[in-house]
């Protein structure tokens, strides 16, 4: 190398604080407790099926169906908690199509104006008046992550994914907290087209 025959020492890559890691977010909801409750009874509170990535997320056990236009259904929606002070029902473009929805791309919490819904649960019926959205692809940092790559919260990167399906995904909103670890969210539609598996390689680019 040109640095090894000019006797320099060679230069010094820096490498990322935390791995990355890209994980496919099939369709969920996030409900309040008052939701809860209707759904599944009075005092009902949610399970924890499987820890998720982020600390203290989780699947919950309970699931439930979604009745959307024209009563067309979703069975066995799961619900991600803990609880949350809004109800969001995340759906990729196929489910929703499937459903008859026109649901638009938000960021998670944007629900103003968003179509609604009617869940089903053991105990009850919840309306939901808004909420259905297909979820902007994100990324979640700690601050050293974010200083590693020279970005900050609300910032968009772009997620290279290689494999023999390989695709580059622009747009992918940054999103930076002391107690996130350093993950992407696609949907399912995202993920199908490119054949995610555990060993593809993936790559954030500013």
């Amino acid at each position: 190398m040109v640095y090894q025959k000019l006797g320099k020492p060679l230069p010094r890559v820096a490498s990322a604080p935390n791995p990355l890691v890209v994980n496919v977010s099939a369709r969920h909801c996030h409900l309040t407790p008052e939701a809860v409750e209707a759904l599944f009874g009075k005092g009902a509170q949610l399970h924890v099926h499987k820890e998720l990535y982020q600390p203290g997320a989780f699947a919950a056990k309970e699931t439930l169906t979604l009745i959307g236009p024209r009563s067309r259904v979703i069975s066995n929606l799961r619900i991600l908690g803990p609880c949350r002070n809004l109800n969001q029902v995340e759906l990729a473009y196929t489910d929703a199509i499937a459903l008859g929805f026109d649901i638009p791309l938000r960021i998670s919490g944007d629900i103003k104006g968003t179509p609604g819904c009617m869940l089903m649960g053991p105990a009850g019926f919840f309306e939901m008046d808004q909420g259905v959205i297909r979820a902007l692809r994100h990324v979640h940092m700690h601050p050293d992550d974010a200083a590693f790559y020279g970005v900050k919260g609300g910032d968009e990167m772009r997620l290279k994914i290689g494999g023999p399906c390989g695709i580059m995904l622009d747009k992918l909103l940054c999103r930076v907290d002391p107690n996130f670890k350093l993950e992407a969210h696609i949907d399912t539609d995202e993920g199908n087209a490119c054949n995610l598996l555990p060993g593809t390689p993936c790559e954030l680019i500013k």
